[in-house]
């Protein structure tokens, strides 16, 4: 294990309602990142490792932040630490890993064909350890947001895992950060400088300020009446929301993951029936998964319309005034939630252009901003209140999706330092959907990493549903 000792820390601020929401559903399980890269690299090099971090924590105050709870007041602040060493680093050796992945396989019960890679397994170990579960056990100068490991697979490969809170880590932090690791690994074995590495980055201000103090003027007023409206409106809807069958609502939950994937050939013609009804990948992954959702209802219910939740997660930085840049690390997603109904009887495409089209609609009046007060509201009622959720599942909507996917050009960079395979996404079991899509097209291959709350769905239940969205995506194109 190393590390560096943390000196000169002081108060930025304390967080803002969106972010100390985040912080209360990490708590029960929801938004802890986790990245996981295989490498062909002996475990031995994790100097390098601990060079990079030192690097990017250089070059990114967020990474410094130590997450603070103050009992008296229930708030989470960041205090802000001038040391640049990285984190903690945890070396696992060959024995502890072997051991651990031999445990994890055990413990799913998984049958031959439903054997998952080392990589997977140690994606779905690193979301469910939740460093943060318990404020009150924090220390008293704050907690690391980013925590790393090393997990060996021999002399020659490991696994590089970094995990990171919510607070500093959207979707967009997440892959940024890959991607600065990745140059800066390519950097310090001698290869090609790369022209916009991280540490000359701007971002100016990093962490200072919170999304709700960026948003245009006027664009996040509403009226008290309107509040009003709009409150009882989610409240009411949220009621009467067909969910998936619920398999253990008593059981303590956990996140696990499945993955969609396409080839070449098929990503391309799904792209290109997006690009010329004038929609986004979003749009047909939602409809596609609320057409299989729906056919797994019992026989008797299939004609009926029923009302399922999407929430639609947008990256506000290009929005917000001053505009952000990618490299800005925090927490800039907001989200939309729309309702739509299913009847069992439509087209993908039909249902492909409505979904996006009622995203769109609302998007563009600027209800990501309006009802960020009321979603906030809501959703630390249900984080307080599980009752008010069907069977205190706190499911909020059927699915979550992304309205950009990750485009991912970086195969040569992989290659180039020895990255096998990688996987990144967040955890879901405690507030949020039954199926959160990490969509990615890496190399013009859609891959979707699905993350959903177990066991109040078992992996049987959704890798059938899973085989029904693929289906019906193929099916369309």
């Amino acid at each position: 294990m190393t590390g560096g000792s943390e000196v000169g820390l002081k108060k930025v601020r304390v967080l803002s309602n969106t972010e100390q929401n985040w912080c209360r559903a990490l708590m029960g399980g929801t938004a802890t990142t986790a990245i996981v890269l295989q490498m062909a690299k002996p475990p031995s090099q994790i100097s390098l490792l601990y060079d990079v971090l030192g690097k990017l924590r250089q070059a990114h105050p967020a990474l410094r932040y130590k997450l603070h709870y103050d009992p008296n007041t229930n708030d989470f602040s960041f205090l802000n630490s001038t040391a640049t060493a990285p984190p903690t680093i945890q070396l696992h050796d060959v024995s502890a890993t072997t051991r651990l992945l031999r445990s994890l396989t055990s413990q799913k019960g998984l049958q031959q064909q439903q054997q998952l890679s080392e990589c997977q397994l140690i994606l779905e170990h690193e979301l469910n350890n939740n460093t943060w579960r318990d404020p009150k056990s924090f220390p008293s100068e704050g907690i690391d947001v980013l925590f790393a490991s090393v997990y060996a697979l021999s002399e020659s490969k490991c696994m590089v895992v970094l995990r990171l809170h919510v607070s500093v880590c959207d979707r967009t932090t997440g892959e940024a950060l890959l991607l600065e690791l990745m140059e800066l690994v390519v950097e310090a074995e001698g290869g090609r400088k790369i022209p916009a590495s991280g540490i000359n980055i701007k971002n100016d201000g990093e962490g200072e300020k919170a999304a709700e103090e960026l948003v245009p003027s006027g664009m996040g007023k509403k009226t008290l009446w309107a509040h009003g409206v709009d409150m009882l409106g989610y409240s009411v809807n949220s009621l009467r929301l067909t969910n998936l069958k619920f398999n253990s609502t008593k059981t303590p939950r956990y996140s696990e993951v499945v993955r969609l994937q396409m080839n070449t050939h098929q990503t391309a013609r799904l792209l290109a029936g997006c690009k010329s009804r004038g929609i986004k990948l979003c749009g047909v992954l939602a409809a596609a998964g609320l057409m299989a959702a729906h056919s797994t209802l019992d026989n008797k219910l299939l004609i009926k319309k029923k009302k399922y939740g999407v929430v639609t997660l947008i990256d506000i930085r290009c929005l917000v005034q001053p505009p952000l840049s990618s490299q800005h690390f925090g927490f800039y997603q907001l989200p939309l939630l729309n309702i739509h109904s299913v009847n069992g009887s439509e087209n993908l495409w039909e249902l492909a252009s409505k979904t996006y089209g009622d995203f769109a609609s609302y998007k563009k009046c600027n209800k990501h901003f309006s009802d960020l007060g009321d979603i906030n509201f809501l959703m630390r009622r249900a984080i307080e209140n599980p009752s008010v959720t069907a069977s205190s599942s706190l499911r909020t909507s059927l699915i979550s999706v992304f309205e950009e996917p990750v485009v991912d050009d970086t195969k040569e960079m992989k290659r180039e330092i020895g990255v096998e395979e990688y996987l990144g996404c967040s955890s879901a079991h405690g507030i949020g959907p039954s199926l959160a899509f990490f969509d990615t097209i890496r190399d013009g291959q859609l891959d979707c990493t699905l993350v959903y709350p177990a066991p109040l769905h078992s992996r049987d239940q959704i890798t059938q549903l899973l085989y029904l969205i693929k289906n019906i995506l193929i099916n369309a194109t």
